[in-house]
């Protein structure tokens, strides 16, 4: 058995943010324009809606940790329906065109339809619809997919480690049926929320078997299956290098029972790796952020359940956007502040992963969404 690494402190506090005030410098119009210390534009923008989840994913939300015990993020810390749509329509302003709800489990924020609605009304300068998305783990797909469609949802991300039942139920750790997620990737599909994506993380010898079987299942169906390696996220997953099967792998495997050839980004910024089969059954995609940086094209920000910006998946610092919100701030301070975070940034983790880094305090998956 290898050991488990336990979080000590809550880094949903420990994390430091400077003082709102400090944040409070020039006003600022947006111009869409807003680039970091790298020349990285800001253009996808990942909300997370609940830090509560209904899995509990040995690689994600182990129980280990995230026990009956756990105390989860009270109501009145979260952010309103109506901040997330302010705090979002000057990140729009400022050139995000892509808005991804995640959690947590999203589906489980109540009446997460009407935020999707509101939403959905925003556009970017340029008069165009955001792509407005969300990353789900199925468990109440099939129920939900026709309203998120109809409150303005464009497309969706199911997450599904394995098709062999047993091995799913070990994964996600509360006995939840593989048959039930595929429900919801049909009912996602018949409400128009397509392509629909659905992303596996790989851990060796837990099951990468499953790569190949994967692939086979959803070969031909229009859906869009990719591969996560596994990745040192917050602290509670027990990450080692050896439990990752890099992509290069993956594509190998597949590749010699379902012929493969490489398709070009659909943008700048894509975080998956396009692969297309060359019998014209579509196409998988790999997502490489353990062997192949993608750092210096990188245009994400997140914002958590409760108003903080990050600037990375693996950061270990939050800005302080919720007090802003909820004082006298004007969207020209706000938008100020975000932009005068955003052109201070230089992350770029996944370049300087080495075994010093791997050790380092850092945010919880579960917390601001993968």
């Amino acid at each position: 058995m290898t050991d488990r690494v336990i979080p000590l402190l809550d880094v949903r506090t420990a994390t430091l943010a400077p003082p709102p005030l400090e944040l409070l410098g020039a006003t600022e119009t947006p111009d869409g324009l807003v680039a970091d210390r790298r020349s990285r534009p800001l253009r996808d923008l990942r909300i997370s809606v609940t830090d509560r989840c209904n899995f509990r994913c040995t690689y994600c939300m182990p129980k280990e940790v995230f026990d009956k015990n756990y105390h989860f993020l009270p109501h009145g810390d979260l952010l309103s329906f109506e901040e997330i749509t302010r705090v979002t329509r000057l990140f729009v302003a400022h050139g995000v065109e892509k808005i991804r709800l995640t959690g947590g489990e999203p589906l489980l924020r109540k009446n997460v339809e009407r935020l999707i609605e509101m939403l959905s009304r925003l556009h970017t300068p340029q008069g165009k619809p955001l792509d407005l998305t969300l990353t789900t783990n199925g468990s109440i797909l099939s129920r939900k997919a026709q309203s998120l469609a109809d409150a303005g949802l464009r497309r969706i991300t199911v997450s599904l480690d394995a098709l062999d039942d047993a091995v799913f139920r070990a994964m996600n750790d509360v006995d939840f049926p593989v048959s039930s997620v595929l429900e919801g990737i049909e009912a996602a599909r018949a409400a128009g929320l397509t392509p629909v994506k659905v992303n596996m993380v790989v851990k060796r010898g837990v099951n990468d078997h499953q790569i190949v079987p994967m692939a086979r299942h959803f070969h031909g169906s229009g859906h869009i299956l990719r591969f996560i390696e596994f990745m040192d996220v917050g602290a509670s997953n027990g990450w080692r290098m050896d439990d990752v099967v890099p992509s290069a792998d993956v594509v190998t495997r597949i590749n010699a029972e379902l012929p493969l050839e490489n398709a070009d980004p659909n943008y700048r910024g894509e975080v998956a790796e396009r692969w297309r089969y060359r019998d014209g059954g579509g196409e998988i995609g790999v997502i490489s952020s353990v062997t192949q940086a993608f750092c210096a094209d990188c245009t994400r920000a997140r914002l958590s359940t409760e108003g903080k910006l990050y600037l990375c998946l693996f950061a270990q610092q939050g800005y302080d956007l919720r007090t802003l919100l909820r004082t006298q701030a004007t969207d020209a301070q706000i938008a100020g502040a975000i932009g005068r975070i955003w052109r201070g940034r230089g992350d770029r983790y996944s370049e300087l992963r080495s075994a010093a880094t791997v050790g380092i305090k850092k945010i919880e998956m579960s917390y601001i969404g993968g």
